[in-house]
């Protein structure tokens, strides 16, 4: 039975928050931290790996179509913990893949329960931000940053001890699940977003609302420098640095370090800042970090900044997803579908776009093309109306 603040402390139910954004951050960052093992064991070229990449945002889609619906209808308090049990399963499936169409299959299951864990957890946050009186969902994304450093590391580890990763997965399997049975109790039943009659009887305040649109493009280009990081910066580091295969997880726990760190001060930046601030700043260290990738290729200056594109990544997709759950006049799960539905094209588009460019040319003209979407960033937080009006 779930628990409300009558209760429990807020505290607790935000700690219980935050160790299942851990859950969902260490799935996924297991999975990213063994990419450079998978593909070589399957013996893929880089325009080949780039379809593959393909199938996660694919099965995130997919997902998208009925999640914040079902959410919706049934609960982000019910439904959270079925998504993440099915997500362990499924990073299980691709840890047994051992062809390039079973893997293929593995990693859209694996998207497509990822989406669900995506809408049920934020919708749970945003809820928990509205306990309080400042702004706390970048902590709670700092948890699956957080989370995804403790993968990464043992994602090297795992790898140079050339563990399979059918092994590693497992034991993320049971850390994630034994999380879960001590957390479930104090996920929160959904708010009712429209109780005003007035509001019920007009349907024209049910429809969407623009803006949601507009803050999924800005989130789409955080997402794709996300997307860059995440399934190319340990092939970035072997084939443009020219590091050895067991040194090219460090790439994506440098970026960990930073997009985690920056997202335990994010909320405080904006408190004094205000959110348009920090999506400009976050927008100019991604540009600034992927174009110092590219002009030197080197361990050190790459390492480097990769950390810069961590800091400007950290607060672009907390600030959009709690601005859409806190603005709109929908249910909370609708509206971030909607946002995560745009948003999530950056990981659709943005690493196969990388895979095809590298076919062509190579990795660093792909990165240097992901750097435009920092400017963009930058661009739009600038001219979006509810950032200008926005001042918390």
């Amino acid at each position: 039975m779930n628990l409300n603040t009558n209760s429990v402390s807020r505290e607790r139910i935000r700690l219980a928050i935050f160790s299942l954004y851990c859950c969902t951050g260490i799935c996924f960052s297991s999975w990213a931290s063994r990419i450079p093992d998978i593909k070589t064991s399957l013996g893929l070229g880089d325009a080949a790996w780039g379809t593959i990449l393909l199938m996660i945002p694919i099965g995130q889609i997919c997902g998208m179509t009925i999640s914040g619906l079902v959410i919706s209808k049934i609960g982000s308090n019910r439904i959270f913990p079925v998504a993440l049990v099915a997500y362990v399963l499924a990073l299980l499936l691709v840890g047994v893949s051992a062809s390039e169409y079973a893997l293929i299959m593995s990693l859209i299951v694996f998207g497509f329960f990822s989406n669900f864990c995506n809408i049920s957890i934020n919708t749970q946050s945003v809820t928990v931000e509205n306990m309080y009186d400042k702004p706390i969902m970048a902590s709670f994304h700092g948890g699956w940053s957080l989370a995804g450093l403790i993968g990464a590391a043992i994602g090297l580890l795992m790898s140079t001890l050339h563990i399979n990763p059918l092994l590693h997965f497992s034991v993320v399997g049971v850390l994630v699940l034994i999380t879960l049975i001590i957390n479930k109790p104090y996920l929160q039943p959904d708010p009712k977003k429209v109780k005003d009659p007035a509001d019920i009887a007009s349907k024209k305040r049910n429809k969407p609302e623009t803006f949601l649109f507009l803050l999924g493009i800005v989130a789409f280009c955080g997402m794709a420098a996300e997307g860059a990081m995440a399934d190319w910066s340990g092939l970035y580091l072997i084939d443009v640095v020219g590091a050895a295969n067991n040194i090219a997880p460090l790439g994506l726990a440098a970026y960990m370090v930073t997009m985690a760190s920056g997202r335990f001060l994010i909320d405080k930046a904006t408190q004094k800042w205000g959110r348009q601030r920090v999506l400009q700043a976050g927008g100019t260290l991604i540009t600034v970090g992927l174009f110092m990738a590219v002009a030197l290729p080197y361990l050190i200056t790459t390492i480097i900044a990769f950390m810069i594109i961590g800091f400007g990544t950290a607060g672009i997709v907390p600030t959009i997803y709690s601005v859409a759950g806190q603005r709109t006049k929908i249910p909370i799960s609708i509206a971030l579908t909607i946002v995560s539905s745009v948003s999530f094209l950056g990981f659709l588009l943005g690493p196969p776009i990388i895979g095809y460019i590298s076919s062509v040319t190579n990795l660093r003209y792909s990165y240097a093309l992901i750097g435009l979407f920092g400017i963009c960033i930058v661009a739009l937080a600038s001219i979006i109306k509810i950032f200008r009006i926005d001042k918390r």
